[in-house]
């Protein structure tokens, strides 16, 4: 507020103050979710600290300014996309959070069209990330995401991976644009969530953040991985609409070959539109997907137009969003579940309590610093909610109880009575012994993988079988199994018993790097391995390193020496390193051209796309063992960008800043 204009009303100064705030913490989520797709608030919590601020502003106009988050759509683009414009503005809905904002809006239509007749489409509210597609002589050309509703990142090569959205719209030859909802299903999901948790990476928290991710990913192949769907809803010709009705958009769509939701109604007033809603709530449950809602739309696109906009919404639909699934009980305990990557998760057991429709008796409370957020202990009365998640999480602690107790994490393992260490500026507590138990199925896995130890065979499947009757306790005993053993299991013949046998002692010959990777120390990856294996040379020098040693090697600070100390501390790591030693694994490593002696010293190299021969990681090897190194990501130090086919973000990046880029046949001429 300016200084020395007229003295403001205490009540104006407190709404001031009050608007400030809200602005500055919707701004603040907006960023987590909109550009970073991130989020720590659920949509219940932000639309009512979104109405707050709106209603304070209507109250105080004189507060108001143009960049306040009532007065905007979106976030920013992220880096790393090309910008879009859109053929016409993407804009968000307006929200109705009960049946009584529903009838206002519905007054409010009725007013403005003069009392003319009209009637509803209800859609289900999909709740994923909203897309504009666009047909070049009926062939699939370009995607574009909302963005700022003005401009959205190309995402083009990703979309295209997206099964259920047609490279060819039947029966167009013309050029439209399609608009729709990009989602995961709960299915994709839980898988999306399972392998990242094979990889250590954070999970994520709901299926529209993975579709957001998922979409902007760099490489289409991580898109095309998991399993995107595509909703359509909307068609347009030079950025208008096609058909003189909504009803008639969406049969149009469903002809030319497009997923349009079955899901949908043609609703001649408000009872029936309401009636719509309610069917829907309860029955959300049974759906493949996730939904919050329901969209109402004016049909005809003429009185669509008659109807118009506000700065930031059409007048003629709007948003009805469900209320959250919730329900209030007491945690009678806290346990700790151990993960298959070795993470320790506080688990809240709780009085039975029926949410939706289901019994609920557990909710997850993540990690140690999520109980402290909450202030929550045992004993305490705590509002519960149910997401379609498997496990719902707790919201909030509504009442203290009288005998609480504080819980604290175990410092052993209670699956196998490991060490449990938690890494300075981590969240999660983790056991470090490889063959717990409860991580075993993922160790064998991490240690068969192609670009690890890469011994084909050993699968999901397989790696089930041994683990469940006993055959496999720890990854050495991989290294014990016969071929009568192998054959015995279900689906798999003589031959490919033998197979598999054959490329188990294969594996004995991998480098020490390899094995060091196999192992799965927590920070230790390819690259940092085949730096701890040319500092030391050896398992047992690394073995015998301590933190300060250990940091002596290329690229490895205090946290992944610590990492490593913490490792081999423990007996039974200990124990399956003298195990692998046993089996005839290779311990030591010879350096045939040490890194900045060979032909590419000095040189940084990006890969992208798939190369006619060379994998990746074989790539990538070949380039550091020839002196030079290889980047994730492209910059003005890059010097060369090595593409394949289906090259991303990474070649139009190169392009754009110059950068050289080039073939396998370059490369492998480059590398003599």
């Amino acid at each position: 507020m300016e200084v020395g204009g007229p003295p403001l009303h205490p009540g104006m100064r407190d709404a001031g103050h009050e608007i400030q705030q809200l602005r500055e913490t919707l701004r603040r989520h907006e960023h987590l979710y909109y550009v970073l797709d991130r989020q720590e608030i659920d949509d219940a919590e932000y639309d009512i600290l979104m109405r707050r601020l709106q209603t304070l502003e209507e109250e105080h106009p004189e507060l108001s300014t143009p960049d306040s988050p009532t007065r905007r759509v979106g976030g920013k683009p992220r880096e790393g996309f090309t910008k879009a414009p859109h053929s016409s503005r993407m804009l968000s809905l307006d929200n109705a959070l009960n049946e009584g904002e529903l009838t206002a809006f519905d007054q409010r239509v009725r007013e403005l069209l003069g009392g003319a007749p009209f009637r509803y489409v209800a859609e289900l509210k999909l709740d994923g990330l909203s897309l504009a597609v666009r047909y070049h002589g009926g062939r699939f050309a370009r995607a574009v995401t909302r963005g700022d509703g003005l401009v959205g990142e190309d995402v083009t090569e990703n979309a295209r991976t997206i099964r259920s959205m047609p490279l060819r719209a039947a029966g167009e030859s013309g050029d439209i644009e399609v608009r729709g909802e990009t989602l995961l299903n709960r299915r994709a999901f839980e898988r999306l969530n399972e392998e990242r948790d094979r990889q250590e990476l954070p999970r994520f928290a709901n299926p529209r953040n993975a579709a957001a991710g998922s979409l902007r990913v760099l490489e289409p192949a991580v898109t095309a991985s998991r399993r995107l769907d595509f909703y359509a809803y909307l068609l347009l010709e030079g950025g208008n609409p096609v058909h003189e009705s909504h009803w008639e958009s969406l049969a149009a769509l469903d002809r030319m070959g497009f997923k349009v939701n079955p899901n949908r109604r043609l609703c001649m007033d408000l009872d029936e539109l309401l009636a719509f809603c309610a069917e829907w709530d309860g029955r959300r449950d049974e759906l493949p997907y996730e939904i919050d809602g329901v969209v109402a739309k004016v049909d005809s696109i003429a009185q669509q137009f008659a109807l118009g906009y506000t700065a930031k919404a059409p007048r003629w639909a709007i948003a009805y969003k469900y209320a959250p699934k919730r329900a209030m009980t007491v945690v009678e305990d806290i346990g700790a579940n151990v993960g298959r990557t070795g993470a320790l998760t506080p688990v809240a057991h709780l009085r039975p309590v029926v949410v939706s429709g289901v019994t609920v008796s557990r909710a997850t409370l993540h990690n140690e610093d999520e109980i402290a957020r909450l202030g929550l202990a045992i004993g305490d009365t705590v509002v519960i909610e149910r997401s379609g998640d498997v496990i719902p999480k707790v919201v909030r602690v509504e009442a203290q109880g009288a005998d609480r107790r504080e819980f604290r994490m175990p410092s052993v393992c209670p699956v196998c009575g490991g060490a449990v260490v938690r890494a300075e500026g981590e969240a999660a507590s983790r056991c470090i012994n490889t063959n717990c138990p409860a991580r075993l199925k993922e160790s064998v896995l991490h240690f068969a993988s192609r670009g690890v130890m890469n011994i084909d065979g050993v699968g999901e499947a397989l790696v089930d079988q041994l683990v469940d009757k006993g055959l496999v306790r720890s990854v050495a005993d991989l290294y014990g199994l016969t071929v009568e053993q192998v054959g015995a299991l279900d689906r798999m013949a003589e031959k490919s018993a033998a197979n598999v046998i054959r490329n188990i002692d294969a594996s004995r010959k991998a480098t020490l790097p390899r094995l060091l990777s196999a192992l799965g120390i927590r920070f230790v990856g390819a690259r940092t391995a085949v730096f701890l294996a040319e500092r030391f040379g050896s398992m047992d020098e690394i073995i015998a390193a301590d933190p300060e040693a250990l940091q002596q090697a290329e690229e490895v600070g205090p946290k992944v020496a610590l990492s490593v100390r913490e490792f081999f501390a423990e007996p039974a790591n200990r124990e399956l390193v003298e195990r692998l030693r046993a089996a005839g694994l290779t311990f030591t490593y010879e350096i045939a051209t040490r890194r900045g002696e060979g032909a590419l010293r000095g040189m940084t190299f990006v890969l992208t796309g798939t190369l006619p021969t060379l994998s990746r990681e074989e790539a990538a090897r070949r380039i550091e063992a020839a002196g030079g190194k290889v980047s994730g990501s492209v910059s003005r130090k890059t010097r060369y960008v090595v593409a394949g086919e289906d090259a991303g973000s990474k070649l139009e990046k190169a392009r754009s800043l110059g950068v050289e880029v080039i073939g396998e046949e370059r490369l492998m001429e480059m590398l003599g």
